[in-house]
């Protein structure tokens, strides 16, 4: 095989040095993975299906897997060892949950070679990924599998209620003792398919403090980036408005529910492929000369985890797409995203806040990764809802366009050159204005009190009437010079008395009032 691909994939290579973990050597840890498996998923089978009670979670049973065999194990050239499987029956329930097979799991895990990644994390953690692309080994501290433990109960109600997330997915809890060291590890989905390349990897949190790959990570074949590397380099991944609303509901009932058991310094990982670059590449689906298929594990590519009915999910997740979420660029580049949310097992505890604490004091507390849970998630929304994620607005006016665009319009309708019909009236009401008082210095009980357009307005008094009548003419209201002066000191900068200036809320629709006059005409008043 070859020593990496473009997905930071390893394998075996007689010139490189294998890598030990706690003095254990990687083919001794992969040796022990699968005949420890294979022994505790073998041996379940036998046991009846039946409902999962409380104390399933806290069941660990254990085998002795010596060198020259036993009667119930195999015998084997690596070290003696023992292996322990955390809530058998529970996990069992997962898998069955997410439509895994006990011979599928067995298959994918214990009959073909399990392939090392090249790209650790910043942890030290061994990852091992299956031949099929489905399932990700990895090796986890005490506090982390002991906090995982812990949270089966809470996490198997969450799955219950809500099989598809973007949450990691575990399907087995594990460890392996040899020589008085423990190895822990973790069974869960595999987020990035090898099949396609990534063109872009990135690590996301939604904090900028050191939030940038190092040298030494951009010199990798394929680099994990962070946040301010994602906001250098991209103007944001473009979804149509039915899918950015679908993603960002699972990604906002995933934070709280990390919320809510106090989980922090989570991490988004992102995977997107260039579409039109891997054409003019000739990308193929093909690893080392087979071609892989897509992920058959229910709810388990990037499409399936944020569609509601599962009906798009369905007909998008192809081997072509291998469940990628369909997205652009603001170049209109086509794009396929996958995406997780990874390294969950990460509680607020004493240490992580004395981290924060401590982080505090010498840079800004709001921007560390280390948080509070509630601030953490609240931070992370809000960056991948307003950096990462965007949605494609169709073209079309805003309501603020909509709503300057109508005023224009009342006020060009008010300035529109009269009737032949009706100037002669309009002369005489203008000559007739020299003593009309302002539509704002009318008496309350005539039309509006003044700045109080919530008031309902009344039928005028007979000895008010002619003064109203005076004072409008259709369909624009003038102002003589006496009453231009007189209103100069009130912001009147204008010969044309406009609905502004009368304090009426303007609306999009017009409506009007007829008032009847003693001439028996109608006078129509715009507002």
């Amino acid at each position: 095989m070859s020593s990496a691909n473009e997905n930071g994939v390893s394998g075996s290579s007689n010139n490189s040095r294998e890598k030990t973990y706690k003095k254990t050597t990687s083919s001794a840890l992969k040796g022990a993975i699968q005949l420890g498996i294979g022994y505790t998923v073998g041996n379940l089978t036998s046991k009846p299906d039946r409902d999962v009670l409380m104390q399933d979670f806290y069941v660990v049973e254990s085998v002795f897997l010596p060198s020259e065999g036993s009667n119930l194990t195999p015998a084997h050239h690596y070290p003696d060892f023992r292996f322990k499987t955390y809530a058998p029956l529970a996990f069992r329930y997962f898998r069955e949950l997410f439509g895994i097979k006990p011979d599928d799991y067995l298959y994918a895990i214990c009959k073909e070679p399990l392939i090392e990644l090249s790209n650790p994390g910043a942890s030290g953690s061994l990852f091992y990924l299956t031949s099929d692309d489905e399932f990700i080994i990895k090796t986890v501290q005490h506090k982390e599998a002991e906090f995982l433990q812990k949270l089966l109960p809470g996490y198997y109600m969450n799955l219950n209620q809500n099989p598809r997330t973007l949450l990691p997915k575990f399907y087995g809890l594990y460890c392996v003792q040899s020589g008085g060291i423990n190895i822990r590890l973790v069974v869960m989905n595999n987020v990035l398919p090898r099949s396609l390349k990534m063109h872009y990897k990135y690590d996301l949190k939604g904090s900028t403090y050191k939030r940038r790959a190092s040298r030494k990570e951009r010199e990798k074949a394929c680099p994990t980036y962070k946040d301010l590397d994602f906001v250098d380099m991209h103007d944001g991944l473009y979804f149509d408005t039915e899918t950015y609303n679908a993603l960002m509901k699972t990604l906002q009932r995933d934070c709280r529910v990390l919320e809510s058991f106090k989980i922090m310094d989570y991490s988004l990982l992102l995977g997107v492929h260039v579409l039109d670059q891997s054409h003019r590449e000739g990308d193929v689906n093909n690893v080392d000369g087979k071609r892989i298929v897509g992920q058959k594990v229910l709810y388990s590519t990037a499409m399936e985890s944020i569609q509601g009915d599962g009906k798009a999910a369905e007909a998008l997740t192809t081997d072509d797409t291998m469940g990628g979420i369909p997205a652009k660029t603001h170049r209109d580049e086509k794009l396929l995203i996958f995406l997780g949310i990874i390294d969950i097992l990460q509680s607020y505890r004493f240490m992580k806040k004395l981290e924060h604490s401590w982080k505090a004091l010498v840079y800004d507390g709001d921007t560390v990764s280390v948080h509070r849970p509630g601030f953490y998630a609240n931070r992370f929304l809000k960056f991948m809802s307003t950096r990462v994620f965007r949605k494609i607005h169709p073209n079309r006016f805003s309501p603020g366009k909509r709503a300057r665009n109508s005023i224009s319009a009342l006020k060009c309708s008010s300035q529109e050159v009269l009737s032949p019909q009706k100037e002669e009236k309009t002369e005489e009401s203008v000559d007739r204005l020299g003593g009309a008082r302002s539509l704002a210095s009318l008496d309350g009980q005539v039309f509006w009190s003044y700045n109080r357009p919530d008031l309902v307005p009344q039928t005028p008094y007979p000895h008010e009437a002619s003064s109203l009548r005076n004072t409008l003419s259709p369909p624009s209201i003038f102002v003589t010079d006496r009453y231009l002066k007189a209103r100069s000191n009130e912001r009147c900068a204008c010969s044309t008395f406009t609905l502004e200036d009368s304090a009426i809320c303007l609306t999009s629709e017009q409506s009007t009032m007829d008032i009847d006059r003693d001439d028996d005409s109608v006078l129509d008043v715009y507002f």
